[in-house]
C-alpha cells in the first residue's frame, strides 16, 4: 500500500494504478462502515484509493472539529490490512489553500433534515467531495447509507456536474445491537452508548409499523418519536419520513414505489447526552 500527502505524488500515483479505480472518501477513525466500503471497492475495481481527510468546511462553529477523533497510524494499519492499495492523507492547505473561494453548492435537497438544522453543512461536503473526485479522477466512489441524505446529495453533485463515475451506495454497518457504526460513537458514555440503541429500536418499530400495513407517514413519525421520548438520555432533533430522493417530508399516505425499490426514508437526529447520532432506514414498498 503506498500513501502520499501532496497533490503531484497523488497524481504520479494514480497513473501507476491498473483501472479500474474505485475510491472510498473518509475521515479517518475508521471502523468496520469504512472497511466495508473499501471491500466493496475491491470486490469491484482493480484498484483502490482511500482518502483520510478531517474536513473543516463542514462543520459549524459550535461543532467537534477539534475534538474529532484522529489515529492516522491506526487507520494506515487496517487500510493497509483490508487491501487498499493507495492512500491519500491531504493537509487542509492543499484542498483549501491561501485565497480560496470556489464552492459546490446542491440547492433544494440541501436545505431539509440535516441541512435545516446545520447550516453550510452540506456546501463543505459538495465542495470537499468535488475536488475529491477531481483529483483522484475514480470510476466508482463507495459511500455508506448511514448518511442518507449526503449520499443523495452526492449523487446529485456528481450527476449535476458531469463526474464520469458511478456513485455506489452500501448498507450501513451495524453492531451486534443495532446501533450504526459511526466515529462518533467513541464520544458515548457506557450509559449513553446503551442509550444510543434507542435510534435502531425506534427505526424498527417504524419499520414493522409499515410491514403490518400502516401507510400513514404521519403516524410513523409518531411511531419513532415516542420510541425516542421513552429513553430519559434521548433528545430528539428531528423524525422524517420523506421520499428518498427529494427528502420533502410525506404528507398523508405512503405512495407505492414504482420503478423505484424505496418508497420512504425514514431518519433521525437524536442528542445521547451531548453526542449528536443519526440513522434511517429505507422502506420498501
Amino acid at each position: 500500500m503506498e500513501t502520499v500527502i501532496a497533490l503531484d505524488e497523488l497524481r504520479l500515483a494514480r497513473l501507476r494504478l491498473p483501472e479500474t479505480v474505485g475510491f472510498v472518501p473518509t475521515m479517518g477513525f475508521l471502523h468496520e462502515g469504512h472497511l466495508s466500503l473499501v471491500r466493496a471497492a475491491q470486490a469491484e475495481c482493480a484498484s483502490v484509493v482511500v482518502s483520510i481527510f478531517v474536513n473543516p468546511t463542514q462543520f459549524g462553529p459550535n461543532e467537534d472539529l477539534a475534538a474529532y477523533p484522529r489515529d492516522l497510524q491506526r487507520d494506515l494499519r487496517m487500510l493497509a490490512e483490508a487491501g487498499a492499495d493507495l492512500v491519500w492523507t491531504p493537509t487542509p492547505e492543499i484542498l483549501y489553500p491561501f485565497g480560496y473561494q470556489t464552492w459546490v453548492t446542491v440547492e433544494q435537497i440541501t436545505q431539509l433534515l440535516e441541512g435545516a438544522v446545520r447550516p453550510g453543512h452540506f456546501r463543505g461536503v459538495a465542495t470537499v467531495v468535488a475536488k475529491l473526485f477531481s483529483c483522484v479522477r475514480p470510476q466508482r466512489a463507495y459511500f455508506g447509507q448511514k448518511d442518507a441524505q449526503q449520499a443523495a446529495v452526492i449523487r446529485r453533485m456528481a450527476q449535476d456536474l458531469n463526474f464520469d463515475l458511478q456513485v455506489v451506495i452500501c448498507p450501513t454497518r451495524r453492531e451486534a445491537d443495532g446501533l450504526a457504526m459511526s466515529s462518533r460513537n467513541t464520544y458515548l458514555s457506557p450509559p449513553e452508548r446503551q442509550a444510543a440503541t434507542i435510534l435502531y429500536r425506534a427505526l424498527s418499530a417504524a419499520q414493522q409499523a409499515f410491514a403490518a400495513g400502516e401507510r400513514d407517514a404521519g403516524r410513523l413519525r409518531q411511531c419513532m418519536t415516542e420510541v425516542i421520548q421513552s429513553e430519559p438520555l434521548a433528545r430528539l432533533q428531528y423524525a422524517s419520513c420523506a421520499d428518498p430522493d427529494s427528502l420533502q417530508e410525506i404528507e398523508g399516505q405512503i405512495s407505492p414505489a414504482g420503478d423505484h425499490q424505496d418508497c420512504a426514508l425514514l431518519s433521525l437526529a437524536v442528542y445521547i447526552g451531548k453526542t449528536r447520532l443519526i440513522d434511517n432506514i429505507l422502506l420498501g414498498d
